[in-house]
């Protein structure tokens, strides 16, 4: 996908829905770098016919709903899934941090201290073919 079509979120029709957009339980109080040119506060339909930010989380056009073996998750991949103010991961205390105050994120957080295990191999030892 083109990032001119992921990010112009704003091309997508909106959608009816009972919530207000201004009182979201998921919406963070995002610092104006954030706010400006993030897409629609209200729900939206994707390209794919899914109602995004109504908190119904149920869409018969959902891939989710059609899924079988063969379904490439990238189908599911894209801003085009997650709603720019209201999705539920922005509520986590790194998000938080860098959102609504511009902490950046510490780096190294998933690395374990006495192991690799980003390669599976020791260090300055040659890869085997398996």
């Amino acid at each position: 996908m083109s990032k001119d079509k992921e990010r112009d979120l704003d091309s997508h029709p909106l959608a009816f829905s009972k919530d207000d957009p201004d009182l979201d339980p998921f919406e963070i109080n995002f610092l104006p770098q954030f706010r400006d040119n993030r897409g629609p506060r209200g729900p939206f339909v994707n390209s794919s016919g899914v109602v995004i930010g109504d908190h119904n989380y149920e869409s018969p056009n959902s891939p989710l709903n059609q899924w079988t073996e063969e379904t490439d998750p990238a189908v599911m991949a894209g801003s085009e899934w997650v709603h720019p103010f209201k999705d539920i991961g922005f509520l986590t205390s790194e998000n938080r941090d860098y959102f609504e105050q511009g902490i950046l994120p510490q780096g190294g957080i998933f690395l374990h201290e006495d192991k690799n295990a980003a390669s599976g191999i020791a260090e300055n030892e040659p890869a085997e073919d398996k």
